[in-house]
């Protein structure tokens, strides 16, 4: 037995190493001087990213790596850099960037320590706290309220140490439901089958605007956590691009259009959706768009 763990274990350390070394053996400004094409992740997650009923990708995050895309075509002297979007879940996201599938996940992930250790950000474009959303019949407002309740989140993502952590921390006996997407998680909701979902407050009140009967359901009182920044996926000790990209959006908020694309995602009619979110930009996001020369 403990010649097969000894086996399994320096099995895994070699499936990381060989993974680790092939992040670091793809540089991506070499290989977008060689292709002319840069690789954008992107997943089911209005308003960041999402595809219309014709298969176009949009969505705020997306605009915002277009912008950052024709940027860095000028600054990398490029005579064309075109976009392929590749499909990416929040499983597979940072596999996907080390194989070098993508270059860079456009969406919505949360800048924290803990998935600082396996890839790199950009500077942050949104800001978020983690809610729960679950029945409104129920009058499940607080953490305390869910104890001894089932909660889904969705795997890969941030929220499954976070929830666990307010489980252990608080003593609330929970049962933590782990599923693949954002969709099936708030559909267990939505059946029953869990008492809350959790995941970050936007992306819920968009689930909420364009499920069949949004008053069916509330979002929590208290948020699971203090706010925390969103910002563009890239592999991990890529510097170079990830320099490139930085400066691509330092230069994109000091032209001052920020205010105006936000407002075509968060406080307009959301194309191919028929929802509108009336979300107005947060003052910490108005702050730092005005200052964005800060590294996370």
């Amino acid at each position: 037995m403990k010649i097969l763990v000894q086996w399994w274990v320096g099995l895994l350390m070699s499936v990381w190493a060989v993974s680790s070394a092939a992040a670091s053996d793809i540089d991506t400004l070499q290989r977008l001087s060689e292709t002319g094409t840069l690789r954008v992740g992107y997943g089911d997650t209005a308003p960041f990213s999402y595809t219309d009923d014709n298969g176009n990708v949009l969505g705020y995050s997306i605009e915002l790596c277009q912008q950052v895309a024709s940027q860095l075509q000028e600054q990398l002297g490029l005579p064309s850099l075109a976009i392929e979007y590749v499909f990416r879940t929040p499983g597979n996201r940072v596999q996907m960037l080390n194989s070098g599938e993508i270059d860079i996940e456009c969406n919505a992930s949360t800048n924290n320590e803990e998935r600082r250790r396996s890839a790199d950000f950009s500077l942050s474009h949104f800001f978020v706290s983690v809610r729960f959303v679950s029945l409104k019949e129920n009058h499940y407002d607080t953490l305390q309220d869910l104890a001894g309740h089932s909660v889904s989140v969705a795997r890969g993502t941030v929220n499954v140490g976070q929830i666990n952590q307010a489980n252990r921390e608080r003593r609330l006996n929970l049962s933590v439901v782990p599923v693949e997407t954002l969709q099936a998680a708030f559909d267990l909701v939505t059946d029953g089958r869990v008492a809350a979902f959790a995941m970050d407050d936007i992306l819920l009140s968009t689930m909420i605007a364009e499920s069949e009967d949004p008053t069916a359901y509330a979002l929590s009182e208290e948020a699971i956590t203090a706010e925390e920044p969103l910002g563009l996926l890239m592999r991990k000790d890529d510097q170079a691009f990830v320099a490139q990209v930085n400066r691509a959006l330092r230069t994109i908020y000091q032209q001052g259009d920020m205010q105006a694309l936000y407002e075509r995602w968060f406080q307009q009619p959301l194309p191919g959706k028929g929802i509108t979110l009336n979300v107005p930009m947060s003052d910490t996001l108005a702050r730092y768009v005005r200052e964005p020369l800060r590294e996370e």
